[in-house]
């Protein structure tokens, strides 16, 4: 029975679900059928979603029994992809099925980098329609004989999820093609769905579901908590989700085997968020390229507010308190199945064919998908050009391009089909002798052998794609050149081990393979040069680049690869038992928040009982984010507040206090009505005891000509960041960048930071940087220290507090839970007082406790109210406030000058 916790994830988008979701009474038609069942039980740690109510759905969420058996102590990697790596064929007579693993498949190599003793399953649907009275049967064989678990999906979901979805709308997106069809223009009614590139609800919904069926299919097999799940490419973004709202500490690993495109292209996407938040359920995201990656972080910082940072060569993105890896690594070759090939009969009497073929003539070779992004007919144009510019090539060089049949389909490939048909037969007639035509288009399936023949003989290869995620063509050629090890170099092709290489830089292998020409496709004339350059250049330096570019392929093959994700995904999860964590939030806004194993939330009724048992009592209130929304506009007390605040304060136990960043005008006029209330202004600097009090400052500076030392570093920045401003204080300075283009801000806020910490290094000030703002303050002022003070002083008055409640919502909050959780190791309060540090939101922090927001706040302190003793308040805080400003400041042990702090 599909559980109502999944049916809910699929509510993200609007629309009718039930048309494709399975009827509840039977199983998925994913290919959850009754194979034989291992018992094998495992506790699943963490918080599970909660499932239907019936009892044995009950019994599932606290613990997953799997399909496939495994040795009782191991790890396992469970492979998450589109299509398995089997090949499944039909028997002649039509009974039954023939499987064979699909030796071309790297993903069935990348086995090769995991550790001996993991072992690995695969996931993911066939290349085959098998009929649903033979899916439970190729289900059991594909599992004991190949370790895969097969995702059967409905043709129409299918239809829907790949061709559409991915293929129309994602993968054109992901090669930075916009769709520029509006879904209410003529020609988009008249289109196919997805033609255009538009965004077609009803098909993203499908994307969901099947990801859904590949979800169960994984629940099937999976063991929570020994096992690794392994997700690969854009097909399985969604999977993430469901897999961490099933499995709190599952260990999720992502690969995206296609370029990301930049922000302003994804921008456009209508689910942005929901697939930048499902793959941030990841524990590790990897990509081919810096590029691809840095995209990727450019979009989670612009449109989720997150900043990365990079530690010991690691880059992590902090996600409720999460790290979330990102992986930097281009795939590689499988070199042993290559050179398996490389030595069979078959090919070298291919190659000596191909010889024959092309005696006397300087091969070109292109190997491209039939898309309309691999830039074949840009290739084209450019040996057109290269033998119209150079006439020495004509009747010598032979462009041989073989377009592996299209995967996809649409008007614009069925275009690019015809241009290229167009372009062959137009360079043929033009230069075309007898028994020699400049072009060989081959538009089929060419076996292994014969492709790898083609790589033997050819003197370099072009790949022009305008857009590719990694593109192994260039590996594959030089390790042909480069012939079978301990072997003579081939005497068929002259006896050199040489290569030369013609790539676009928009493809992922560009960058690793420096000895290549790089060039820009769109450029004809510069391309037809590189060609030229190419195959004129001496046999000296085709050699040195071959060899260079061998040394790399060679020692960063696919078996590298995987080892290398599989540590990382390792490193990365090693935490995972260690913090308590919850699921929150709904549809792909569900996302897993760990937190410190002490972190808690405040329970009143304790709070309220150590209230009552305790006479000498002070509270310490953050204002913004705690007592009112940070997305307040009228950010006034309201009058509920106000009476709570005063309540308090009459109770004779209690010495009340708003400690915030806040100036003291600001704050002084908010709270006018509290007359018994205590108010630390600018984090501390000013301070007044009550109302009728005159403001102290809790430092002896006087002297703040470094404003005019930091004012013009500022005003430079301002007028060099739209949207930027400036927020002068009688004691700070705060730049503030929320407003400016988010990635620009920061980039700007960085350079301030290095500007003005050179600027100021020899005044006593602190530079730093919070959220969206860069703030410049004196050293020594912080709501740490001003707390420690009003605490300080009460002991020495013979006050000595026994109950602490502190409470705030932001990083300068977090040096008050630290200072107020040392104070008790000091003995500054009274010996085992009740001290309560709390934040407001859950989220990593020093504070023990947590309330979830603002209301939950103001809900307990009107408990705490309800529970005080109104009386007329004693002359202590009056006796207080005159101690405090007769205190030399600068014989203060606690006035802390040249200490930095990092609140704000």
């Amino acid at each position: 029975m599909m559980s109502r916790s999944y049916t809910n994830l699929l509510d993200l988008a609007a629309g009718n679900f039930a048309a494709l979701a399975p009827s509840g009474g039977g199983r998925s038609r994913s290919g959850s059928f009754g194979m034989k069942r291992i018992p094998r039980v495992m506790t699943v740690p963490g918080t599970l979603s909660d499932l239907d109510d019936d009892e044995e759905e009950q019994a599932a969420t606290s613990s997953v029994a799997s399909d496939v058996p495994s040795s009782a102590v191991g790890e396992r990697l469970i492979v998450v992809a589109n299509q398995l790596p089997v090949v499944a064929r039909r028997r002649p007579d039509g009974r039954g099925w023939v499987f064979s693993w699909d030796e071309d498949s790297l993903l069935l190599r990348l086995r090769e980098g995991v550790p001996e003793d993991m072992e690995v399953l695969f996931v993911g649907s066939l290349r085959a329609d098998v009929p649903p009275a033979e899916q439970e049967e190729v289900s059991q064989t594909l599992i004991d004989g190949f370790r895969c678990a097969p995702v059967f999906l409905p043709p129409d979901l299918n239809e829907r999820f790949y061709h559409h979805f991915c293929k129309r709308y994602l993968w054109p997106l992901f090669h930075y093609m916009l769709p520029f069809a509006s879904p209410l223009s003529p020609t988009a009614e008249a289109a196919a769905p997805g033609d255009g590139g538009r965004f077609d609800r009803s098909a993203w919904e499908a994307y969901v579901l099947a990801n859904k069926h590949f979800y169960e299919k994984v629940v099937e097999v999976i063991n929570p908590e020994d096992d690794y799940v392994w997700v690969h490419d854009y097909h399985l973004m969604a999977l993430p989700t469901f897999l961490r709202r099933g499995f709190n500490r599952l260990r999720i690993g992502f690969f995206l085997h296609s370029p990301f495109p930049s922000s302003e292209i994804y921008r456009t996407l209508p689910v942005r968020e929901e697939v930048l938040r499902t793959l941030l359920n990841c524990d590790l995201i990897g990509f081919h390229t810096f590029d691809y990656a840095r995209h990727f972080l450019s979009c989670c910082s612009r449109m989720l507010g997150l900043e990365y940072q990079s530690k010991r060569g690691y880059i992590g993105l902090e996600y409720f308190g999460r790290t979330v890896g990102i992986k930097i690594m281009p795939m590689g070759i499988h070199m042993g199945q290559l050179q398996s090939v490389l030595r069979l009969p078959e090919k070298e009497q291919k190659v000596a064919e191909l010889l024959h073929q092309f005696e006397g003539k300087t091969v070109l070779l292109g190997v491209d998908d039939t898309d309309i992004f691999k830039g074949i007919n840009l290739k084209l144009l450019a040996f057109e050009n290269m033998l119209r510019t150079h006439p020495k090539w004509q009747g010598k060089a032979v462009l041989v391009q073989i377009a592996n049949p299209p995967r996809g389909k649409g008007k614009e490939l069925e275009a690019i089909q015809a241009e290229i048909r167009e372009s062959c037969e137009r360079i043929n007639k033009d230069f075309g002798q007898t028994g020699y035509s400049p072009v060989v288009f081959i538009d089929r399936n060419v076996p292994s052998v014969e492709r790898l023949a083609y790589y033997t003989i050819a003197e370099c290869v072009v790949v022009t794609a305008v857009r590719d995620g990694m593109n192994l063509t260039p590996y594959e050629y030089i390790v042909c050149r480069q012939g079978i090890p301990g072997t003579e170099s081939m005497p068929e092709v002259g006896g050199s081990k040489k290569s030369m290489l013609v790539v676009s830089e928009f493809i992922g292998c560009s960058p690793s393979l420096s000895g290549a020409i790089r060039v820009n496709p769109w450029n004809i004339e510069t391309t037809a040069e590189a060609l030229n350059e190419a195959i004129s250049m001496s046999e000296q330096e085709k050699q040195l680049r071959h060899g260079k570019h061998y040394r790399y392929v060679s020692t960063h093959d696919v078996a590298y690869w995987s080892k290398s994700f599989v540590q990382d995904l390792e490193r990365a999860c090693k935490d995972h038992f260690r913090k308590p964590c919850w699921g929150i939030g709904l549809g792909f806004g569900f996302r897993v928040v760990a937190l410190d194993p002490h972190f808690t939330k405040l329970n009143l009724d304790t709070i309220i009982m150590s209230y009552e048992r305790t006479k000498s009592r002070v509270i310490l209130l953050d204002y913004d984010g705690t007592l009112v929304p940070q997305t307040s506009i009228n950010k006034e007390p309201s009058a509920d507040l106000v009476r709570i605040l005063n309540t308090l304060c009459s109770d004779s136990n209690n010495i009340v206090f708003i400690v915030s960043g806040r100036s003291r005008n600001s704050l002084g006029s908010m709270f006018a009505s509290c007359p018994k209330l205590g108010i630390a202004a600018e984090h501390g600097y000013f301070l007044r005891w009550t109302r009728d009090e005159e403001w102290q400052t809790s430092t002896q500076t006087s002297d703040f000509g470094w404003m005019q030392m930091a004012e013009p570093v500022m005003n430079l920045y301002t007028e060099a960041t739209d949207g930027s401003y400036i927020e002068p204080k009688e004691t700070a300075m705060v730049w503030h960048h929320q407003d400016a283009d988010p990635g620009f801000g920061s980039s700007q806020a960085k350079e301030m930071l290095d500007h003005l910490e050179s600027v100021l290094a020899n005044e006593p000030v602190t530079v730093r940087s919070g959220q969206f703002i860069v703030e410049v303050k004196p050293q020594g002022v912080s709501k740490g220290l001003v707390a420690e003070k009003i605490l300080t002083l009460m002991k020495e008055k013979g006050w000595q507090a026994d109950f602490v409640l502190c409470i705030g919502d932001d990083r300068s909050d977090e040096d008050m839970f630290e200072n107020i959780t040392d104070v008790m190791k000091r003995n500054i309060v009274a010996p085992k007082s009740p001290l309560f540090a709390c934040t407001v939101g859950q989220k990593p922090s020093k504070a023990r406790f947590y309330l979830d927001d603002t209301f939950e706040v103001v809900n307990m302190l009107s408990s705490l109210a309800d529970a005080s003793e109104p009386d007329s308040i004693t002359e202590l805080a009056d006796d207080l406030a005159t101690s405090f400003s007769s205190i030399d400041v600068s014989n203060d042990p606690l006035q802390l000058g040249n200490r930095r702090d990092e609140g704000s």
